[in-house]
């Protein structure tokens, strides 16, 4: 470790322009941690660990109405014992890092982070207390408002991070143990939103020497369209959506020509197979909304969900400008967003 953590008593730091951690000293956020260590690593980015609580305020119960507040120099002193800690646990890894504790709503801080950040890195739930739930409703709110791309991990991905597997496996998880393969997974719809997150999908394969692997999956007829004539129609949408992944696949080769690529189009509930490809998977990438229609719905709403039951870390990609979009037309049809 090139850096020991800043002194988080000292003037107010920085603003963050690499890695952001939230860390709250459970174990959904030990595992956050570690991830973000070894992506700093990758990327040659600072790592910036960081904290945050509010003082609770509780109703006097008594004939004397009022108040009673919890002393802040007791809670502010556990939560610099959890940075403390972190930076512990990370002290093998090479990385220019420091620990910041922050008095406030812990997805306000972070969401302010994320206009300076890299990226936003935190577990799936946390503890709650003096740390302000850091990672319970916060986890569901940054992927959504940040300003940067979000990693969520959760706390079932333990084992391929060196950790201690969770002493209770998720009801109903029939397939605890897949071997996780040199991956790098991307959702797509046809939508802009999807075309930036494979943008992001790719680097970030490329950046770690993995295997991109575009999925696009086709939900079976239900409800309101169950009166599309099949098997005729969906085989024509399948055709056609098939033209439209190999020209996304050609556009994506032109900038990234020396990247393994899989693409696939998959039968099946978007939730489903993407849920199915954090299991085995380095890394899901999604965008946070995508297309409506019977098209796929795939990012929007299947973000959430896949957010909420991923087996592996997700990284979910914001609206971005990019040069590189403007010729992807060029390469063949596409959807319109």
């Amino acid at each position: 470790m090139s850096d020991h953590p800043a002194d988080t008593t000292a003037n107010q730091p920085a603003p963050p322009t690499g890695i952001v951690v939230g860390i709250d000293g459970s174990e959904q956020s030990t595992c956050a941690l570690i991830w973000a260590a070894r992506e700093a690593v990758r990327r040659k980015s600072p790592l910036h660990l960081v904290t945050a609580y509010s003082v609770p305020i509780f109703a006097a119960s008594g004939l004397d109405g009022g108040y009673a507040t919890v002393d802040d120099d007791v809670i502010r002193e556990g939560a610099e014992s959890v940075v403390r800690e972190a930076a512990a646990k990370i002290a093998e890894y090479d990385v220019e890092m420091d620990a910041r504790v922050e008095n406030g709503d812990a997805a306000g801080v972070l969401l302010d982070m994320s206009e300076t950040a890299e990226l936003l890195v935190f577990g799936s739930r946390g503890r709650g207390g003096f740390v302000g739930r850091l990672l319970g409703s916060v986890s569901s709110a940054l992927p959504a408002h940040s300003k940067c791309p979000t990693v969520t991990i959760p706390l079932s991905c333990a084992p391929r991070l060196g950790e201690p597997a969770p002493a209770k496996r998720e009801r109903g998880d029939k397939h605890p143990d897949v071997p996780v393969e040199n991956v790098v997974t991307v959702g797509v719809d046809g939508s802009a939103t999807a075309r930036m997150a494979v943008l992001a999908a790719a680097e970030q394969a490329e950046r770690a020497g993995r295997t991109l692997r575009v999925i696009c999956a086709i939900p079976p007829y239900s409800g309101s369209l169950a009166w599309i004539p099949a098997p005729l129609d969906r085989e024509a949408l399948f055709a056609d959506i098939k033209v439209q992944l190999d020209a996304g696949a050609a556009w994506l080769r032109s900038h990234f020509p020396n990247l393994p690529m899989d693409v696939q189009l998959v039968d099946g509930p978007p939730v489903e197979v993407l849920i199915d490809a954090t299991r085995s998977s380095e890394l899901v990438v999604l965008g946070t909304r995508g297309r409506g229609g019977f098209a796929g719905m795939l990012l929007g709403s299947t973000t959430d969900g896949v957010l909420h039951h991923a087996k592996g870390p997700v990284m979910v990609v914001k609206d971005i400008e990019d040069p590189r979009l403007a010729d992807r037309e060029s390469f063949g049809p596409m959807l319109e967003a």
